[in-house]
């Protein structure tokens, strides 16, 4: 029996530490993703003329307008990031969100920077998919 016990408690704590694996990752990515965005953000509110816009695109969007939202949200991002660190639980929920709401701002940035739009949509999804991934927290 007393090997049994021990044998479960090992389990255990493997998985508590491949579930925490996850969400370091996923903080490490939300910290990267959100000073990745702040600075998209800064660069296009500080000269409108870093960013090429493809002419007659399906939306055209004001540059100035689009780097405050990115600067916001990459700010904001970056703080949830670093609260997943720290083990908030709310930091999940909404590092979910915001990662979603990013990809919706990056998606609508392409016009503007499409290799680099892509790269943080990719980011954003990993991040999505490690905080889904990772097993929730309390339980054991």
């Amino acid at each position: 029996m007393a090997s049994h016990v021990a044998g479960s408690s090992t389990r255990r704590e493997a998985r508590s530490s491949f579930g925490s694996g996850w969400l370091v990752f996923a903080a490490v990515l939300m910290v990267f993703g959100g000073l990745m965005m702040a600075v998209a953000g800064i660069s296009a509110i500080a000269d409108d003329d870093v960013f090429v816009a493809t002419r007659n695109y399906v939306w055209e969007l004001d540059l100035a307008g689009w780097g405050w939202i990115h600067l916001v949200m990459g700010i904001v991002i970056f703080f949830a990031g670093l609260a997943l660190f720290r083990g908030a639980t709310w930091a999940r929920v909404v590092g979910v969100a915001l990662a979603g709401l990013s990809m919706i701002a990056n998606f609508m940035w392409l016009p503007h920077a499409p290799v680099w739009a892509l790269v943080l949509l990719t980011i954003d999804g990993f991040v999505i998919w490690a905080l889904c991934a990772a097993p929730g927290l309390g339980r054991s």
